[in-house]
């Protein structure tokens, strides 16, 4: 018996046969943002925003501590944050320990505080929730005003 190589029509397709493990489309927002712009993705660019926010907190949490047990050391802390900025957190640790001996402590109890915060105590998914609810809700804001701009419905009704 010979097999015959022609299929019933049943069979036959005018389209190519779909691939076994077909890879997962990537929507083009997923693509690299360095590819795209040439520069750091969104989620890098909030990673070094939080980063430095992490160290505003652990001075501020420091502080706390200072003032109830070590005045001293609270005014001094008090007094470097003062005369420098907090918008680069690892500039401002650098410059604290190269203070003085005494602010080499405090500069390493907040980088202690800093990376305790931020592992153990900051509310990751909590972050996510209120970013996409602050997101949803300003742009339905814009867009009700917009339309409440630019239809002409009687306001005094």
């Amino acid at each position: 018996m010979e097999s015959s190589s022609i299929l019933p029509l049943s069979k036959l397709s005018f389209f190519p046969p779909k691939p076994i493990n077909p890879t997962p489309k990537t929507s083009p927002c997923r693509r690299s943002w360095k590819q795209r712009f040439g520069e750091a993705s969104p989620e890098a660019k909030a990673a070094k925003n939080l980063h430095s926010f992490f160290t505003y907190v652990a001075v501020k949490i420091v502080l706390a501590q200072l003032e109830s047990y070590n005045p001293e050391g609270h005014e001094e802390l008090m007094e470097f944050v003062s005369r420098n900025s907090l918008n680069d957190g690892d500039e401002f640790c650098a410059n604290l320990m190269r203070e003085s001996s005494r602010h080499k402590g405090l500069a390493l109890r907040i980088l202690e505080v800093r990376s305790a915060y931020c592992k153990n105590d900051f509310e990751w998914d909590n972050l996510k929730k209120l970013a996409v609810k602050m997101v949803d809700e300003s742009n339905t804001s814009i867009m009700r005003n917009y339309v409440l701009e630019t239809s002409h419905v009687d306001k005094e009704k």
